[in-house]
């Protein structure tokens, strides 16, 4: 047979909250380089995909369980899991105004989904001494914004810790965990936020994404990712290009982070 030039030929990946966005960007560039893709969002896209779709709602662990269940039983392995699932709903303004359950929320969504998948499929790479794992994050993480997304934050910036700790235990054993740092990327998703930002405020939505990147000190690169920006990363991180890089937090953020 002749052998295919495609870097992640033969690789089975899950990326999760994978139906738009930075998560169908990454899908798509990991099928791209040859791998079989299995994407997971509570419920699936509009659009036609070429992917393997399961749903999931992945602040359920019950729901974890099924997901990882059905990807064994049909694959046997996983070789690369891509937590991109997150977000938030929780109101703009402090922390007075956030609820126990916009905490909950977020604690469920951006940190605990990653570290209950992680629990259920890292064992198996393990196994094989084989495996990488990329989390999602954000530059929000690293830039404390409590007007506009105070808990988000919080979580992120836990997830950082967490992967970095999960990394150093397992690169023993052959599996390399890396963190992925967007900023502010072209999304539905971050459209939506804008504009439930600029209502909270009582701005324009330009008034609003100016406040907002003002806030982050100023994008060098004065403009938002693109969604394939952030999955050409990704595409690095998991291929063995980067065969010596684990517990690394890589920033994609157009020079927005000020500190060297």
């Amino acid at each position: 047979m002749e052998k295919s030039n495609k870097e992640l030929s033969g690789k089975i990946a899950l990326v999760t909250g994978a139906t738009k966005g930075i998560g169908k960007a990454i899908a798509d560039k990991l099928a791209s380089n040859g791998a079989t893709v299995v994407v997971t969002a509570r419920k699936p896209s509009e659009e036609e995909s070429i992917h393997h779709f399961i749903a999931a709602d992945l602040t359920d662990s019950n729901a974890i369980t099924e997901l990882t269940g059905k990807i064994i039983e049909k694959y046997g392995t996983l070789d690369i899991l891509i937590n991109n699932v997150g977000g938030t709903s929780s109101p703009a303004g402090g922390f007075q105004m956030l609820s126990d359950d916009d905490w909950n929320r977020d604690i469920e969504l951006n940190l605990l989904a990653s570290i209950r998948l992680d629990k259920a499929m890292v064992p198996k790479m393990i196994e094989k001494n084989s495996g990488v794992v990329i989390h999602i994050s954000s530059l929000n993480g690293k830039i404390p914004l409590y007007q506009s997304n105070f808990s988000y934050g919080v979580m992120k910036s836990a997830l950082n810790a967490y992967s970095k700790t999960l990394a150093n235990e397992v690169a023993k054993n052959g599996v390399r965990v890396n963190t992925v740092s967007p900023g502010m990327v072209k999304t539905t998703a971050m459209e939506t936020f804008l504009e439930n930002y600029a209502q909270t405020i009582n701005k324009t939505l330009a008034e609003a994404s100016q406040q907002l990147m003002d806030s982050l000190g100023g994008v060098p690169m004065n403009r938002l990712a693109e969604p394939e920006e952030i999955a050409n990363m990704v595409a690095f991180l998991v291929s063995d290009g980067a065969s010596y890089i684990t517990g690394a937090n890589m920033l994609v953020d157009g020079g927005t982070f000020p500190a060297v």
